[in-house]
């Protein structure tokens, strides 16, 4: 596992941009709407005065929200290109044991080509985080977004690569049924960690600063790098409200400065891979016939020069 530095991302212009100074209204709605709740002053203020328990509650509950956060930025930074497809609901994807095993037990270049029935129930399934399709290129990327990866063991973070790599043996055949028949070429998985500092590029684990290479958009990174100081910015300003009778303007701009620490475990991440796991009837998926070979394989960074 090696760590690069989101400043040495390859320079690439595509077609779309994301404006961030247009886009800011937007990216402070997504801050207020999902700090409106567990993390507002009041919720705060209340859970100081409650018990020990609720207000280490209500910290434990910070990296989840922003979690939750960056998957909505995501959503909208893609409305920037009107190219993609995003799916966030109903990507159940089958799981089963022959897939896993095909993926253990062989070289990516012998497994690459197949398709697997997504109707064929398997004990388990896994659920990314996003779909994101390109209806022009036909290629999707599947992604799991985690807030960090310092927790995560090598054999952890393999076995999450080895779901992701199984069940993306099944999107063509899932997406083509479930979404309007959607056609689907090459699926390329990735892991975007928010943390940073942890990335493999070449083996799908990157910043959020490489989100315009998922996204075909420029700006994508900066502006979901920027959604997420907004949101400590807030969060930061509630609990010094929460804490004292002294007022405390809240604003959105870019430019404000992030205070807000960490009050969770860096284990803690935007999900548990074991969320993504859920049970089904049990059964191997066959090899879907009659339809074009799939490419499967990690997202990819292109080279730098003109898209």
């Amino acid at each position: 596992m090696t760590t690069l530095p989101a400043a040495t991302a390859p320079t690439t212009r595509y077609q779309h941009s994301a404006d961030l100074k247009l886009l800011e209204p937007q990216l402070e709605a997504l801050v207020t709407e999902i700090a409106a709740t567990a993390l507002s002053v009041e919720a705060m203020r209340n859970s100081f005065e409650g018990s020990l328990e609720e207000a280490a509650s209500v910290l434990r509950s910070v990296p989840v929200h922003e979690g939750r956060l960056l998957e909505r930025g995501i959503d909208l930074l893609a409305t920037c290109n009107p190219d993609l497809v995003v799916l966030t609901e109903n990507i159940r994807l089958a799981l089963t044991p022959a897939a896993i095993q095909l993926v253990e037990n062989n070289e990516p270049g012998l497994y690459r080509g197949l398709t697997l029935d997504a109707d064929t129930g398997g004990r388990k399934s896994y659920t990314p985080d996003h779909l994101i399709i390109n209806r022009v290129t036909g290629i999707a990327h599947m992604v799991d977004v985690k807030r960090s990866l310092t927790s995560y063991e090598a054999a952890r973070i393999t076995e999450l690569k080895t779901r992701m790599w199984a069940s993306a043996l099944v999107v063509p055949d899932h997406v083509y049924k479930e979404h309007r028949r959607l056609t689907v070429k090459e699926v390329r998985v990735v892991i975007l960690n928010a943390e940073g500092t942890r990335t493999d590029i070449k083996g799908g684990i990157w910043p959020l600063s490489h989100l315009d290479h998922l996204l075909e958009v420029n700006g994508a990174g900066e502006a979901l790098l920027a959604l997420r100081k907004m949101f400590r910015v807030r969060i930061d300003a509630n609990w010094r409200a929460a804490r004292g009778p002294v007022a405390v303007t809240v604003t959105g701009g870019f430019s404000s400065e992030i205070v807000l620490q960490e009050h969770a475990d860096e284990g803690t991440d935007v999900d548990d891979p074991a969320e993504h796991l859920t049970d089904a009837e049990e059964g191997d998926a066959p090899l879907r016939n009659g339809r074009p070979p799939v490419i499967v394989g990690f997202a990819q960074v292109p080279s730098a020069g003109p898209h």
